[in-house]
């Protein structure tokens, strides 16, 4: 076997073992499946033929076939379906993949089986789901990029909402999550001594660790040369650099928010009564209440910025004194309906605060994109910007995105206010939602009336792009001369 392909077998069984799905590899321990694969030949010799892996998770078997190189993921007829040619189901990962679990469906009991096609290697990669049962033909689901969605915990989730194509209702609910953020806060209180604009940092930076690959809570000792804050802090470096997060400066600004992990003493000092490092301790609850059970990728729900936001509540504080105010879930999805938006639409939330908005706009615009796999990379990549002055909820911005595999979090750390319109308008944003600071501006300085936000948004904006902005009634109604003027500026270059 050429070394290419052991590489990819070796990588492929390391996702399924980092999934924590037991497989068989080259046949079954399940006897029904593995007599079923005696008269399994690719070639159509009637002997037996053996799929890379094959994993039984609940009443679903998963088949897995892979290939080294990219060029032999797929193959369609001319009629562009899955060619079931036999040279192309032995040289293909789905073909391949497909030929199997069919051969299983109708030769056993099982009738519910995933084929998966594999194709490349740990760095460049493509792995595509099939769905397969005992009559005729297949249904492609979106190309995904981890088995966890196979796990027992998430596999009955995904056969509902991919292959049912019903809606599911298993995203932790809002009291819920603010029940684990009432806990958590109080550990990070009792064990951690945080100010309050540390905890949701160190929420978030732990969250970034943990989607890195190379990252795993059981490695945090306690260990005082190459402390636990130091492994995450490292972590977060690698996953930052793996999103392709740049500028250098812009990478070097989130890590530098990051640093309370490292520098913390208290953070990483064995504590008696937990006895592991109080980060340890922040870590597995994490890993347990938020990222394992937490489908963040395929829901709107902003869940960092609850946490925020709770923070703030329980620490007898809100954040309106620096004019933040978080925009609840439902208020994000009642923008992305009021301006419809669609999968072509650039997006601009220009005080994003924790990114609850572009959260919303591209769940509904990857929701409308489907299985297109080109619209849906583009829209994480080129189709959501934000801006966001606060440096820590910059970070907390930019860790919602890339949580998301959002490609390249184009947020930025910087006075949306002192942006030349002009060179924002070159973004090319369609669409912009705001919720901008209350109360901030005065007499003094009346570049902080909300109205001022609303004008900067608008000549930010494309010709012919909607806008939606919530402002408190005063703005409205306020009679100060700027204010004035900031209205009649409005009327007369934009549409109400």
């Amino acid at each position: 076997m050429a070394k290419k392909e052991v590489k990819t077998d070796l990588w492929v069984a390391r996702q399924l073992d980092d999934s924590k799905i037991k497989y068989d590899a080259q046949g079954s321990d399940v006897k029904e499946i593995n007599d079923a694969l005696q008269s399994a030949s690719k070639r159509g010799t009637g002997n037996a033929g053996y799929p890379e892996y094959v994993a039984v998770v609940k009443d679903f078997v998963i088949v897995i076939e892979d290939k080294a190189d990219l060029a032999k993921h797929q193959k369609l007829s001319n009629t562009g379906i899955l060619s079931i040619d036999q040279k192309d189901i032995a040289d293909y990962a789905v073909n391949g993949a497909y030929f199997y679990a069919k051969h299983i469906a109708q030769n056993s009991s099982f009738h519910k089986i995933f084929a998966i096609g594999v194709s490349g290697d740990e760095k460049h990669h493509k792995i595509t789901p099939l769905y397969v049962d005992d009559r005729d033909g297949y249904k492609q689901l979106p190309d995904i990029e981890s088995f966890t969605s196979f796990t027992a915990v998430n596999i009955d989730e995904y056969y509902t909402r991919y292959v049912l194509a019903e809606k599911t209702d298993v995203e932790k609910t809002t009291e819920e999550i603010l029940k684990d953020a009432a806990e958590l806060h109080e550990y990070l209180r009792t064990y951690g001594s945080l100010k309050d604009q540390d905890k949701p940092l160190v929420v978030s930076g732990i969250l970034l660790a943990l989607d890195d690959k190379f990252f795993k809570p059981d490695d945090l000792l306690g260990d005082e040369t190459t402390t636990d804050g130091q492994l995450i802090y490292d972590a977060i470096q690698r996953r930052l650099k793996a999103s392709n997060v740049g500028p250098d400066a812009k990478r070097d600004k989130l890590m530098s928010e990051f640093s309370i992990i490292r520098t913390s003493a208290r953070l990483n000092e064995v504590d008696a009564k937990l006895g592991k490092t109080p980060l340890k301790f922040y870590t597995e609850f994490l890993k347990k209440n938020v990222f394992d059970n937490i489908k963040y990728r395929s829901s709107s729900e902003d869940f960092i910025g609850r946490f925020y936001g709770e923070f703030m509540r329980y620490s007898g504080g809100d954040g309106q004194t620096l004019g933040i105010v978080l925009t609840p879930r439902h208020i994000c999805d009642l923008f992305c309906d009021l301006l419809n938006i669609q999968t072509t639409d650039i997006v601009l939330d220009p005080c994003c605060g924790t990114a609850g908005f572009l959260v919303a706009a591209m769940h509904h615009m990857l929701e409308k994109a489907g299985a297109d796999q080109n619209k849906r990379k583009n829209i994480k990549k080129k189709q959501l910007h934000g801006f966001e002055l606060q440096s820590n909820m910059f970070a907390i911005a930019a860790t919602n995105m890339i949580l998301r595999d959002d490609g390249n979090s184009n947020i930025k750390c910087e006075d949306f206010l002192r942006q030349n319109p002009a060179q924002v308008q070159l973004k090319g944003a369609t669409v912009g939602m705001m919720n901008p600071p209350y109360s901030q501006g005065t007499k003094s300085d009346p570049s902080q009336y909300e109205l001022s936000f609303v004008e900067h948004l608008l000549d930010s904006l494309t010709e012919g792009a909607r806008a939606a902005v919530i402002v408190p009634q005063s703005s409205m109604t306020g009679k100060t001369k700027d204010e004035q003027t900031f209205k009649e500026n409005i009327l007369k270059h934009h549409t109400l």
